[in-house]
């Protein structure tokens, strides 16, 4: 997809198999040819459980690429109903428990206690810790690997000493991995990455069961970078790992708190635009930790970016605005993994969709998906509904809206706020109305008026959620990225950042596949020769594209 350079800114089947080889990978300058290198010289730490292969026998290999974000900075609340109480209360809109005061206060000043005395967190309200749990245990039984590493690794504890920082969309998806890194033997410490994807429940229940959460639905700009803050600056606790989805949290240390930051024994990173600013370290040469790039890893890029958006798209819109898809004409910006996922989905149910894209490549893909490639200048004064995915900025402008026709819904699916130029909207000349929870008309002097979703942020996770099945699989993989940076000898990962090799990417799909009672056809040993490939795997090399 498009990338932008930025200032920093902002069962388990048992398969088993041992490369005795280094693996051979490619690293990608920006504007430069590729090249094949070598990896590290040793290989990666051999973790093994208890009857698991030994998926970490092969090196991390190398890449370069670039991405684009920034974060954006307006407070907003939740809807509240009466369904529970009229102080806490569930909004159906916005799928998290919310307070009534949710606009009025800022939780950093209050004094909180959990049922034991515990105090070392800031969220909305404890009182709906109950609630929360109960979602979490939903969550567990759609995150079946996830589980199972639980329990595979409780006794080993191979993160025994490990103190991470987690800087992601705080769900009860994530509730699961932050309790599963703790059974492992972690120390961790979490905030949120987006000011409206947190669920207040979630956060309850993880503040009630002793984890130091910083995140409530709603934070304020100031609000957000103080939770990040709260993570870092402790004066008895020093991080050793980093998890984060966006870079917001290692920008900070990077930039507030470079002594923690040296000492890091690692960094793992999820997002494309987070992954973007990793390489900017590195190519600069400020980048004095090794990090781990899990965004472009396989089972990421395909199940997360295409399968968990083609489901959520859908699941998003129509709650927030009650549409129908059939005959809408719908414009999708960007044809990568998202955006495949979200045009697969509107053509389903009946829209009409055509495609904008930079790449020939993807064009010609979207061509013969059957949708019509556009300049978004084409196709704007028709269209119903206009979807961004590509994790650029301003790629939909004030001029485009100015030419959209009433009653158009616009929302962004990419993880960068800056997809849509919301700013440009923030003038005189235009009304804002709020309608409900994350869902705002934004209205002309005419009487023209569109709907904007989630202010132009993550719309799946704004107004609705995930399926959890999915996360279970990029939640499995940041894991295993984890328990290897913090296991890993010194000297073995140099200050650059690495993508996980196909075996790893292949032992988290086996761990899913008997959820669909799925079994897999076993190479003979003349049938592995006459390919060339290990009985075990991987079965493709690092340069193939699923």
């Amino acid at each position: 997809m498009a990338s932008q350079e930025l200032d920093l800114g902002g069962e388990d089947r048992r398969r088993s198999s041992s490369i005795s080889k280094p693996l051979q990978i490619r690293k990608k300058e920006a504007n430069s040819e590729t090249r094949p290198l070598t990896s590290p010289s040793a290989g990666l730490t051999k973790l093994r459980f208890p009857s698991s292969p030994g998926f970490m026998d092969q090196p991390l290999s190398n890449s370069k690429t670039s991405r684009g974000h920034a974060v954006s900075s307006r407070k907003r609340g939740t809807s509240t109903s009466s369904a529970w109480s009229q102080s806490d209360s569930y909004s159906s809109s916005s799928g998290s428990y919310s307070s009534s005061s949710e606009d009025e206060t800022s939780p950093r000043d209050e004094i909180q206690k959990n049922s034991k005395g515990f105090n070392d967190f800031r969220i909305r309200n404890i009182k709906l810790a109950s609630y929360g749990r109960r979602e979490i245990d939903i969550a567990e039984q759609e995150m079946p690997a996830v589980m199972l590493l639980r329990r595979k690794t409780q006794d080993d504890k191979p993160l025994a000493g490990a103190r991470i920082v987690g800087c992601t969309h705080l769900t009860a998806q994530s509730a699961v991995l932050i309790e599963t890194l703790a059974a492992c033997g972690a120390d961790v410490r979490w905030c949120a990455c987006n000011v409206h994807t947190s669920q207040n429940e979630v956060a309850a229940a993880l503040a009630e069961a002793g984890f130091s959460v910083f995140a409530w639905r709603g934070e304020s700009e100031q609000d957000f970078w103080w939770c990040i803050e709260q993570c870092l600056q402790t004066e008895d606790w020093k991080p050793n790992l980093l998890l984060d989805d966006g870079g917001d949290a290692t920008h900070t240390m990077f930039k507030r708190f470079p002594v923690l930051f040296a000492g890091l024994k690692g960094i793992v990173e999820e997002s494309l635009t987070g992954v973007h600013r990793l390489y900017q370290l590195a190519r600069s040469g400020k980048l004095c930790v090794p990090a781990i790039n899990v965004n472009d890893s396989v089972v990421k890029s395909k199940f997360d970016n295409h399968y968990c958006c083609r489901e959520s798209i859908l699941d998003s819109i129509k709650r927030a605005t009650d549409i129908m898809f059939g005959g809408k004409h719908v414009c999708v910006c960007g044809y990568g993994e998202v955006g495949k996922g979200c045009a697969a989905a509107l053509k389903g149910l009946g829209a009409v969709v055509c495609v904008t894209e930079i790449d020939p490549i993807c064009a010609l893909q979207a061509s013969f998906d059957g949708f019509r490639v556009v300049r978004l200048e084409e196709a704007v004064r028709a269209i119903d509904i206009l979807i961004t995915c590509t994790g650029n900025k301003n790629v939909v402008n004030r001029e485009h809206m100015d030419h959209l026709k009433n009653g158009c819904i616009v929302c962004n699916m990419g993880h960068s706020n800056t997809e849509i130029d919301v700013e440009s909207l923030r003038n005189s000349d235009v009304r804002w109305e709020h309608v409900r929870s994350q869902v705002d008309h934004i209205i002309w002097p005419d009487g023209k008026r569109i709907v904007l979703l989630a202010e132009g942020r993550l719309v799946n996770l704004c107004c609705s959620s995930v399926p959890s099945f999915v996360v279970s699989i990029t939640s499995t993989t940041q894991s295993l990225a984890l328990i290897e940076l913090f296991r890993a000898p010194p000297g073995r990962y140099k200050h650059d950042v690495y993508l996980l090799p196909k075996k790893m990417d292949e032992y988290v799909a086996s761990l899913h596949l008997s959820t669909f009672d799925a079994h897999l056809t076993e190479l003979s040993d003349e049938q592995a020769q006459y390919v060339g490939l290990p009985k075990n795997g991987p079965f493709k090399p690092h340069y193939y594209r699923y």
